[in-house]
This record gives C-alpha cells, sequence and structure tokens, in this order.
C-alpha cells in the first residue's frame, strides 16, 4: 500500500503525562522546541489531529511567519468520527485548507472550497480505519504526513505499524496523574512480542529539556 512518510511530534514531561489531569493543555516545549515544531510542520504536507485535540486546544494547525520566513501551509487534517467539528473551530479558518474525515455515516458537506468532509470505513472496534485513510491522502498528493495527536490518534497509528518517525521533546517537570493522558494511550499491547521497538537516531538538548528524535523499526 501506498501511504505518506508518517512522523509523529509531541511533547511531554519527565513522567511522560502531555497534558494536565483534567485533559486541559499545558505548555510543555520550550521556545526552542515550539520554533522546531513550526519547522517540521513547514515541511510536511499535511498536519493530523484527533477531534478531542480540537474540542480541547481549538488549535489553528498552521504555521507561524514569526518562526517561519515565506512559510507553507500543511493541509489541516482532522479525524471526527461523529463529526463534532465546531464550525467557528480555528483549524476551519481560510489560512489553509482543512479535510475533516468522519465515519461513512456521519459524513457532511461544505460550501466553503478549502475545507473538504471525506467519509471513512471504521474498524471493527469503531475507529476511523487508519490504513484506508492514509492510502487516500496518498492519492491526493500528501507524501509527508506530520501527527500531532492526542493520545488516542497517536496509539492508533502506532498500533497500526504505520509510523515512521517519532520527535519526543522531554521538558523538565512533573504533572503525575493516575488518568493523565500520556502520549500513546488506547488500549496498549498484551505481551512484550507486541512492544513497537524504536531506534534513537539523535538526542539534543533544547533549553531545559530534551529531544529524542526516534527511527520507527516497522514490522513487515
Amino acid at each position: 500500500m501506498h501511504r505518506p512518510h508518517v512522523i509523529i511530534n509531541c511533547a511531554m514531561s519527565a513522567d511522560g503525562k502531555i497534558a494536565l489531569p483534567n485533559r486541559n493543555q499545558v505548555r510543555i516545549s520550550c521556545d526552542e522546541d515550539i520554533k522546531r515544531m513550526y519547522m517540521l510542520r513547514n515541511q510536511c504536507d499535511a498536519v493530523l489531529v484527533g477531534i478531542g485535540t480540537v474540542l480541547s486546544d481549538d488549535p489553528k494547525l498552521t504555521v507561524k511567519q514569526s518562526y517561519v520566513k515565506n512559510p507553507q501551509q500543511p493541509v489541516r487534517i482532522v479525524l471526527d468520527s461523529n463529526g463534532r467539528t465546531p464550525p467557528d473551530a480555528l483549524v476551519l479558518n481560510e489560512a489553509a485548507k482543512t479535510i475533516i474525515i468522519t465515519s461513512e455515516a456521519n459524513q457532511k458537506k461544505s460550501n466553503k472550497k478549502h475545507i473538504e468532509f471525506i467519509g471513512c470505513p471504521t474498524d471493527t472496534q469503531g475507529y476511523l480505519d487508519i490504513h484506508y485513510i492514509l492510502h487516500l491522502l496518498y492519492q491526493k498528493g500528501i507524501k509527508t504526513l506530520l501527527v500531532e495527536g492526542g493520545s488516542t490518534v497517536i496509539w492508533n497509528f502506532i498500533k497500526n505499524n504505520v509510523v515512521d518517525e517519532i520527535f519526543v521533546y522531554i521538558g523538565p517537570y512533573i504533572i503525575g496523574g493516575k488518568e493523565t493522558p500520556t502520549m500513546a494511550d488506547g488500549s496498549g499491547i498484551d505481551n512484550e512480542n507486541d512492544l513497537f521497538s524504536l531506534h534513537i537516531e539523535k538526542v539534543q538538548r533544547l533549553n531545559e529539556g530534551i529531544l529524542i528524535h526516534y527511527k520507527a523499526l516497522v514490522k513487515k
């Protein structure tokens, strides 16, 4: 199957948390890491998040000119099974093209040229079919895809064995909380034979935090 090159990017605390215990957003990245993130977005054809990120953080998913000169805005993609993206969500503004992927039963239409709704089959657990989505995006000319969250979306890409690279910034903070979101939530694995293996490409200190660049050892 032809698919885009998939890159996961996230920031987490020293204890592996990506948000507060109430799931509200918290800034973990330093200024250097934020600049790196915008430069990475600028290099990718598309950036993808789940509906949970849209509802909790209301991100624009664009590249700021204050960080990147003459940015090339990526296509913004939202995985939204039930079609819950608010009509005033910032991800729907005219700064870039947006694709909202819903289940086939919840597919909508838009009268705005920069917004496209796509209906997608679901897997046996009711999640959007990641392989179908990646093949479709590849056909639309998207060759590099940046996945920014949330934790359930990241896990679904990992469990489907379609991740090529991972960038993790580890900030110098402890958040705690038994139910606090981590980088990859979801169902997790059942035994050590299912471990998702990584190769460390580079470790870099950014301010008081650490950036780790992994290459995923994709299973054949």
